[in-house]
């Protein structure tokens, strides 16, 4: 049996990371992992991933699948010692940690700044420099920022319509700043048919797809110039908002496509209202 200060040690451990701790944490305790897996085996800790277990008794956190594969990245480091360089929760699974979109997923994704692989078939591992601004700590884990989980969902060209919900859902629980979500991804301005590096436009039509897809009429900002088609990447834009799922109504697909015919025109030095 294993002694009582080291389940004590393991508890304190446990405790502050979600219930859950790692193979290798354990045997930092003193504990060989001859008595984890007696442990494991009569019901005390439970198995969650490959090396990551959790005590019995603790809440099952809704997170705890993300939790345990960014337990698995660094199993000798305590969560409350952990740097961005060990990963950061990045893109849906980051949105997920928020609460934002409706897209849910069933894969890990997690930034680092130096190229790693993984076995796991569930997890995905992308190699980017985040800056002290795009990262935050959540609940105990390291996650991108909305914006920053915004432009890397642009730069992966997911459908607009569910980054957009994404957005939306930021700005309305006040999670992320108008003014950094735009700067994040006015990149992708001109390819969605806006000025070079106008994320203020592009934000803009996110929101207004997110917030109400059927109106007819183009969102706050637009300056309307009679006869003035669509740009290829509005039609872009448009098109993949109208081929998302919807709550089933046909009447969306129809009217959406009609916004996408008239076009949105050009944003002509207007801030957005949103």
């Amino acid at each position: 049996m294993p002694r009582t200060s080291t389940i004590v040690s393991l508890a304190d451990i446990a405790e502050d990371q979600w219930g859950l701790f790692t193979r290798r944490q354990a045997e930092s305790t003193g504990m060989a992992w001859t008595t984890l897996a007696r442990l494991a085996k009569d019901g005390v800790a439970e198995r969650v991933a490959h090396g990551v277990y959790r005590l019995r008794g603790n809440a099952r956190d809704d997170n705890l699948g993300v939790s345990a594969a960014w337990l698995q990245l660094a199993p000798d480091t305590m969560v409350w010692d952990r740097t961005p360089e060990l990963g950061v929760v990045c893109r849906w699974s980051a949105a997920a940690v928020y609460g934002l979109g409706r897209l849910p997923t069933g894969v890990h994704q997690f930034t680092l700044p130096a190229r790693r692989q993984t076995r796991r078939a569930d997890v995905r591992l992308y190699r980017a420099d985040l800056a002290d601004g795009e990262w935050a700590r959540v609940g105990g884990l390291l996650v991108t920022t909305p914006s920053r989980i915004a432009a890397d969902l642009l730069d992966d060209g997911e459908d607009p319509l569910a980054v957009a919900h994404v957005v939306a859902d930021a700005l309305r629980g006040a999670k992320d700043v108008q003014s950094d979500v735009a700067s994040a991804i006015a990149s992708h301005a001109v390819r969605f048919g806006f000025a070079d590096r106008d994320g203020l436009a592009l934000l803009e039509c996110l929101v207004h797809l997110a917030h109400d897809p059927q109106r007819l009429h183009p969102p706050t900002g637009f300056a309307t110039a009679p006869g003035e088609a669509a740009s290829p990447g509005q039609q872009f834009l448009l098109m993949r908002a109208d081929e998302a799922p919807t709550d089933g109504n046909k009447r969306t697909t129809i009217r959406l496509t009609t916004v996408m015919r008239q076009g949105l025109p050009r944003r002509h030095g207007r801030r957005a209202v949103l």
